[in-house]
């Protein structure tokens, strides 16, 4: 697997691809401002935010460690990197996107999102923490 080649990752399936663009269409529907779009650098998170969004930016800091079971530190390491992202105050009068991995999100707040493409939305603190305000499926982002 490579990070600069798309072709040794798995992909974003049809499904996934309607998702994100079924999630773009609900924000400029809803008119839900979005600042940043923050992405991993594997192909499905920073495609999924292309779709939905039109733009990205890719942080190293969301890529999942590559190991099918983590140690505790690893999981730590996740964290750590993890959580400052979480817990930053987007600019104001707009949201923060993050497109994400399980493995991580799981490893900052305890939460597995499952099923797969569940968001989270997450107000930050000001403190260095953040409160869990909603979980939602794709489909429920043009039902608000």
């Amino acid at each position: 697997m490579s990070l600069d080649d798309c072709e040794t990752q798995r992909k974003l399936n049809d499904v996934g691809i309607k998702q994100a663009e079924d999630i773009g269409a609900a924000f400029t529907e809803k008119e839900i401002p979005v600042g940043k779009v923050v992405a991993s650098e594997y192909c499905r998170a920073w495609q999924t935010a292309d779709l939905a969004f039109g733009t990205h930016e890719k942080n190293a800091k969301l890529n999942f460690l590559p190991f099918e079971d983590y140690t505790d530190e690893q999981v730590e390491e996740m964290k750590a990197n993890v959580t400052p992202l979480l817990t930053e105050a987007p600019a104001d009068g707009t949201n923060t996107v993050i497109v994400g991995h399980d493995d991580i999100f799981e490893a900052a707040t305890g939460i597995y999102p499952d099923p797969q493409g569940m968001a989270y939305v997450l107000t930050p603190d000001g403190n260095g923490g953040f409160t869990l305000q909603a979980n939602m499926l794709p489909e429920e982002w043009g039902q608000l």
